[in-house]
């Protein structure tokens, strides 16, 4: 049999449910812990991240009103189909993060649990944080949770697969929508993972993946008017410092860079954090002449 050459892949963004190439045409050298060269990854432009939001918040009605059981469906089903694919990931991860196989898998197995993990929980944090209030009047208000709206986020620069999820996984869950910023040095298991949504039920627009230069791109994020929120994971101190005078041109609520082990319990802190709280109140009648009320 001859030789053959092998069939290099070619990564895209994934905006808006489909694959394109950066709008520059640019892209950048991609290699594994030792240096070697492992692909070459689109570099985003400022262009692409304003795409990327507007693809964002045109899904995000859709996905904001669709049922907490539905979103819950959707996000299991990611976690079937990356166990489908468990294997190609382990490689990237393990290349990546310069781990063995046997660490890479365990990263993956952890990643792939927590998309479980948080499909479990979206028809019950309302349950969590929200509720009925004493009122002391003839009236009574409930309070419910709802989704922040279109959230930029900054993956972890370490943790290119587990770090990764835990931080998109609990933001669509709640509802909103994403515009994630991959690792810059590995941003190959966030690409592959764009190609794993395209198949999983998530409609186009909900998850936004772009790859290049965190600094680059992410005071675009920043400082964007259609975006409500922003989760600063992946910055350094400067950059966070940066970013976070930028959010504060319309009151995105932001969440600080913070040391976190992501193979611990996640808990609920990155569901409640681009979460709104409405409240509604009734008014109670009297029923007959005992001035019972309902």
């Amino acid at each position: 049999m001859s030789d053959r050459l092998s069939v290099l892949k070619t990564y895209k963004l994934f905006v808006g449910g489909k694959f394109p190439r950066s709008e520059s045409g640019r892209v950048y050298e991609v290699t594994d812990s030792k240096g070697n060269w492992l692909a070459n990854a689109p570099l985003s432009s400022r262009k692409d991240a304003r795409d990327a939001v507007v693809a964002a918040r045109k899904a995000f009605g859709g996905w904001s009103g669709a049922t907490a059981y539905n979103r819950g469906q959707v996000l299991y089903r990611v976690a079937e189909m990356l166990e489908g694919r468990r294997d190609q990931f382990v490689a990237e991860v393990a290349d990546a993060e310069g781990l063995s196989k046997a660490k890479a898998a365990a990263q993956v197995d952890a990643a792939i649990d927590r998309w479980v993990w948080y499909a479990g929980w979206t028809d019950k944090i309302s349950q969590v944080v929200g509720g009925t209030n004493p009122v002391a009047g003839p009236f009574f208000n409930v309070s419910s949770p709802e989704p922040t709206g279109v959230v930029a986020v900054l993956a972890p620069q370490e943790s290119s697969f587990l770090g990764l999820v835990s931080v998109i996984a609990p933001v669509i869950a709640t509802g909103n929508t994403v515009i994630v910023v991959a690792s810059e040095k590995a941003p190959l298991p966030a690409l592959s993972l764009g190609e794993v949504l395209a198949t999983s039920d998530v409609p186009g627009g909900v998850v936004n993946v772009l790859s290049g230069r965190t600094a680059e791109i992410s005071p675009s994020l920043a400082a964007h008017q259609d975006v409500n929120a922003i989760d600063l994971a992946g910055a350094d101190a400067d950059l966070a410092k940066a970013l976070e005078i930028a959010a504060a041109d319309n009151l995105k609520r932001v969440v600080r860079p913070q040391a976190v082990d992501f193979s611990a319990d996640p808990g609920t802190d990155r569901l409640t954090a681009f979460l709104e709280t409405k409240t509604v109140w009734h008014p109670t009648g009297s029923l007959g002449a005992g001035g019972s009320s309902y």
